[in-house]
């Protein structure tokens, strides 16, 4: 599965900032938490009367999900000035989730009990997602996050170990195959962003703490 983040050196990007290949199509410019554009790219003309009808009420039926409270919000917001205080959080609400998700997994087989883990797998996808986004844009800032990814790098893997433990069923396959490809993905991040860091502050020690690399 692959996460589409916004990265400053992402290859194939040309003039503009887009791939060639839409240049042709709308272009849509959404936010995440941190602020960190996110392009989505609509071809209008391919979809018939028809199939944007079905969509929609497809859309109109799905609950509108949020993984965090709008407390939790607040404080990634107000964390963001600061890097490994942000990373530390993210984590911390991904654990909850997955404490969650490890409460259910004994629970006797029930149609609300499949609701529930699918709902907190998706839930633990997207925060998972959302904080691979965030280091990328840290990675690239050279911003200090040492101290989180090492967290992280520990953490990450047992995420991935309780969402395995959890038997599939019908009612959320797909959500624990997306939550295990996207832990996995976030637990090789981690470790490979902690090694990169550790090599580069070792070599530029005026730097260790730093929220962001400053023009010398």
């Amino acid at each position: 599965m692959e996460r589409q983040r916004a990265s400053a050196g992402t290859s194939g990007i040309h003039s503009g900032g887009f791939p060639p290949l839409f240049s042709l199509f709308p272009r849509v410019i959404e936010w995440d938490r941190l602020g960190v554009p996110e392009v989505r790219f609509f071809r209008v003309f391919l979809w018939t009367a028809l199939s944007v009808g079905c969509v929609a009420t497809s859309l109109g039926q799905k609950e509108t999900r949020e993984p965090l409270t709008s407390a939790q919000v607040e404080e990634i917001r107000e964390a963001g000035i600061y890097p490994d205080q942000r990373v530390s959080l993210y984590t911390k609400y991904i654990n909850e989730h997955a404490e969650t998700i490890k409460g259910l997994t004994t629970r006797g087989k029930s149609g609300n009990r499949a609701q529930r883990l699918d709902g907190e797998l998706l839930d633990l996808t997207a925060l998972m997602d959302e904080l691979g986004t965030n280091l990328d844009v840290y990675s690239d800032r050279k911003a200090d996050i040492r101290k989180a990814l090492k967290n992280l790098s520990e953490t990450a893997p047992r995420w991935v170990g309780i969402v395995r433990t959890l038997a599939g069923e019908p009612g959320f396959e797909l959500s624990r195959k997306e939550a295990i490809e996207s832990g996995e993905e976030l637990a090789d991040q981690a470790k490979r962003l902690l090694t990169e860091q550790t090599d580069y502050f070792n070599q530029h020690k005026d730097e260790a703490g730093q929220e962001r690399a400053e023009p010398k």
